[in-house]
């Protein structure tokens, strides 16, 4: 599946449209049109032009329809990039390497090309010098048979990596704090499973890098598709709604109702008083817990167990606990202040609850142990600026920044011809500007199994 563990996944995964992708359905329009050429001079003859580049020989002949090319698959995203989608690019050359015949017939031809490639996620560096490029994929063969593949394969490796390299970066930004993710609602639902994936390599990225041991939370379960995850999520503003906007009997329903494993964590913004809501959620599940824990009865205890309160609030909205400085940047949204403000709130909460003695530790670890989960408008600058601040968010959930395709976050792949086979020898033949890369990375590839 991955770098991670040395294997690679197939079509039984990705289930390619693979009829239509053989036609060009998702190619870009002048790749059908090169391969109607090179048909076309294969047929009729050879080279017959007069200023090809010097080859050493005279290419008058040549069977440029047959010609038989090395190209390389590439991006120049500047820094590190985690690379992924390259599994379903191969699968790509795997199944739709070939042409169809006078008869409409397919033939399929990927067992006479050569495909080197690295693993999802490795990591490639970009200095913004075009002539040190580091290839993520290498094929040897001729060219009409795979033409029609290379809009597609950019495609899946340019979204790939560009998911997973936000992903990483914000990773960064936390400092190994969880981050979740949450960028569905953001873009079409066919992407999910592709976006899960490179979310879930970017984690393992971040963890080999950072000796981390962080877990991937995703809140869909197409996401989880490919790699075997599952969805997780809490409640919703619309759940407060529906208990009239009270969120402490919101919570005490999803408590009672929903699967244990599943982490309690209360969203307290609905009233626009984070601090209000999260007390009154604390007591309401801590006196619930407690009794059940009085009662011997554990295992029912741990449905009221409160993992985490989530603020949430909009960034044109200032929460009744900041008082406002006039920076909209210090008093909207989920700010540095509210947080620290809920955390000395959460913590203290065990004091005003009148307990018997025998309650009160326990009702301070209970306090003390809820985190707090950020969300709303978060990306990598907000939360280094969070962690500078010391800012005690246990928990950050990042949605439509993790897709972000501006001039910082543009991973777009390309790929060039870089060398053709004249005469059974390998000659430099790319475009001024671009030359052949290496990368150690790159391993040989058997199409055969995926």
């Amino acid at each position: 599946m991955s770098l991670f563990n040395g294997e690679r996944l197939t079509n039984e995964t990705f289930k390619l449209d693979v009829e239509r992708m053989r036609r060009g359905w998702y190619s870009d329009k002048y790749f059908a049109n090169i391969a109607l050429m090179l048909e076309g001079v294969r047929q009729n003859g050879g080279f017959t032009g007069q200023f090809a580049r010097e080859i050493g020989r005279d290419p008058s002949g040549l069977p440029v329809g047959d010609i038989e090319v090395e190209m390389q698959f590439f991006t120049r995203r500047r820094g590190k990039t985690v690379i992924v989608g390259v599994d379903k690019a191969l699968t790509m050359l795997r199944h739709c390497t070939g042409y169809f015949d006078a008869n409409d017939e397919w033939v399929e031809t990927w067992r006479d090309v050569e495909v080197t490639a690295v693993h999802d996620g490795c990591v490639t560096e970009y200095d913004g010098d075009p002539l040190v490029v580091q290839p993520v994929i290498k094929i040897r063969g001729r060219y009409r048979d795979f033409a029609l593949l290379e809009t597609p394969m950019l495609g899946i490796l340019s979204r790939g990596s560009r998911i997973a390299t936000n992903v990483y970066d914000v990773m960064r930004a936390a400092k190994g704090k969880p981050v979740l993710f949450f960028p569905a609602r953001f873009d079409l639902h066919e992407v999910q499973a592709a976006d899960g994936y490179a979310y879930d390599i970017a984690v393992d990225r971040f963890n080999r890098d950072f000796e981390g041991q962080l877990r991937p939370f995703i809140s869909t379960d197409a996401q989880g598709d490919w790699w075997g995850g599952a969805g997780g999520g809490t409640v919703a503003h619309a759940a407060i709604a529906c208990f009239l906007g009270d969120t402490a009997a919101a919570m005490m329903a999803f408590a009672e109702f929903v699967p244990p494993e599943v982490a309690r964590i209360a969203l307290v913004d609905f009233n626009n008083d984070s601090v209000l809501d999260s007390l009154r959620v604390m007591k309401a599940m801590f006196s619930r817990y407690a009794e059940l824990m009085t009662a011997g009865d554990e295992d029912e205890a741990q449905k009221y167990v409160l993992f985490g309160v989530r603020l949430d609030t909009s960034g044109g909205m200032r929460d009744v606990n900041v008082p406002p400085l006039g920076d909209p940047a210090l008093d909207l949204g989920v700010t540095p202040r509210l947080v620290f403000t809920v955390r000395q709130a959460l913590d203290a909460a065990w004091e005003e609850w009148n307990l018997p003695a025998d309650q009160v530790a326990m009702a301070q670890r209970y306090c003390q142990d809820v985190k707090i989960v950020v969300t709303g408008g978060f990306n990598p600058d907000k939360i280094a600026r969070f962690e500078k601040l010391s800012v005690p968010a246990d928990i950050y959930g990042v949605g439509s920044s993790l897709i972000r395709n501006d001039q910082a976050t543009n991973t777009d792949f390309t790929a060039d011809v870089v060398r053709v086979k004249i005469y059974g020898e390998w000659v430099d033949l790319a475009k001024i500007g671009r030359r052949a890369g290496a990368n150690p990375n790159l391993q040989p590839v058997n199409l055969e199994r995926l």
